[in-house]
């Protein structure tokens, strides 16, 4: 069974999809048809780049519903909440259909007497995107629109959680008319998915995932002189202010933290709360927390879904239990979540308090339903706290004085602030991270750089 790949469902354990894995025959083919149809795409007039992406965007509108189940099945994402992702790509491809006339139009130099100088945006050539299971369509779409857009070949790898997303971007393009071979898709092992970043035929590797595996991606690529674009984990905090709005602090910053299970790279996974309003806050949150329904994804009814698989469930139950040995409090009863077992991907969302950073739960990346609540007693102290982290994605403060707030901001090392939300992407900013938290930049006009090359003209006019 080692060239087959299947992808078990957390919400039953059961096999949900079998797949076969390419052989490195297969591989080269489509790396020789990626490329030999990229030279025909990168000649395609815009307007027709730009009206087959918006035909694939109407293509997953249609077909909303049954992606939706796809999703609660491959990764237990609850079913009422599952297709909304859909809406979510429409967004971003949307925007960035919009936004590529500017983005890929060329650079005017001012004018100079006897010269004509501009900067053209060339495609890169062949890009793998190699995407992940938590948002399946979300990640993927960040890449594949504007690297299509750009005149650029994709092939996609997607995680072995979720093999149909890469089949349905696969029909969606297919319905939209794109030529054969400028979109192709491959279910890969890890060695394979090395082979294909270490192929000379490969001009671009766009990844979503861990850091470890974003290390990896790195390794394969070094030498080889390409663009690498990667986009890893987060431990996003939030600082509720004194004079935050609670309800709405604790509403957003709740949801931002366990929505999906709290499987979010972008995820809220530790809350800083000035002292006059902590006892408020944690008091609001518990209660917002206790209000959710753990439960089998398909049931319309439930409000928080399993993990992904056993393991990232022990992995984040481990963190829990070692915190509350170290001190911390759990503000849960687990008993109130009855699906919640070891030895299951079920578990009980969690919040605790009495959290320092010396627990792992307050440094290390959890990706599943837990926060820990810390009280500062000063916006300077807070600011302290949220920067002592290896990751650096998104940021959020909670207050009502706006100035004071992008002051703060301005002082955090992070790739996205928000004031008074979180765990958002909009298309039309920049989406890009520092340290660990990865590389490189999609989304926005900027979403188009590396995915294509400058080329100058300097031409001067004789008599």
């Amino acid at each position: 069974m080692t060239n087959m790949q299947q992808t078990i469902s957390p919400v039953d354990g059961s096999v949900y999809v079998t797949r076969q894995l390419a052989t490195a025959a297969e591989i080269q083919q489509t790396l020789a048809q990626a490329s030999n149809a990229q030279k025909h795409w990168a000649n395609t007039e815009l307007s027709e780049r730009k009206a087959i992406c918006l035909k694939a965007v109407e293509w997953f509108e249609a077909n909303r519903d049954v992606i939706g189940e796809e999703i609660c099945w491959q990764m237990g994402r609850p079913i009422r909440f599952a297709k909304g992702e859909v809406g979510g790509l429409a967004e971003r491809a949307r925007f960035m259909i919009e936004a590529s006339e500017t983005a890929l139009a060329p650079i005017t130099l001012p004018e100079k007497p006897g010269f004509t100088r501009y900067i053209t945006r060339e495609p890169v050539g062949v890009v793998a995107v190699i995407a992940p299971w938590n948002y399946p369509y979300l990640t993927a779409v960040n890449s594949i629109v504007p690297a299509l857009l750009a005149g650029n070949s994709v092939i996609l790898k997607h995680s072995a959680q979720t093999p149909l997303c890469a089949e349905r971007f696969q029909a969606a393009f297919q319905a939209a008319g794109l030529p054969e071979g400028v979109f192709q898709v491959l279910h890969l092992s890890h060695d394979s998915t090395t082979a294909l970043i270490q192929s000379a035929q490969v001009d671009y590797v766009a990844f979503t995932g861990s850091v470890p595996a974003g290390a990896h991606v790195e390794q394969a690529a070094a030498g080889r002189f390409i663009g690498v674009g990667l986009e890893l984990g987060g431990k996003d905090p939030a600082y509720i202010r004194a004079d935050a709005n609670l309800d709405v602090a604790a509403e957003t910053a709740i949801d931002g933290a366990f929505f999906n299970s709290g499987q979010s790279c972008c995820g809220i996974e530790r809350i800083y709360v000035h002292e006059s309003v902590y006892d408020a806050f944690v008091e609001k949150a518990v209660a917002i927390v206790n209000q959710y329904r753990l439960g089998r994804s398909d049931d319309p009814e439930t409000t928080l879904g399993p993990l992904v698989r056993t393991s990232a469930a022990e992995f984040v139950r481990e963190q829990i239990q070692e915190a509350i040995a170290q001190g911390a409090v759990a503000q849960i009863d687990e008993t109130r979540f009855p699906l919640s077992k070891p030895g299951t991907p079920y578990l009980a969302p969690q919040i605790l308090t009495q959290v320092d950073h010396t627990m792992r739960v307050m440094h290390e990346e959890s990706f599943g339903p837990v926060v820990g609540i810390m009280k500062v007693s000063s916006d300077e102290e807070a600011i302290a706290l949220m920067n002592d982290s290896d990751f650096g994605l998104t940021a959020s403060l909670f207050t009502q004085d706006i100035e004071r707030g992008i002051a703060l901001g301005e002082q955090l090392e992070t790739g996205t602030f928000f004031i008074n939300r979180c765990d958002y992407l909009d298309p039309g900013l920049a989406w890009t991270g520092v340290k660990q938290s990865g590389r490189g930049c999609t989304l926005s006009v900027l979403g188009f750089d590396a995915l294509t090359r400058p080329k100058s003209f300097h031409i001067k006019t004789l008599a």
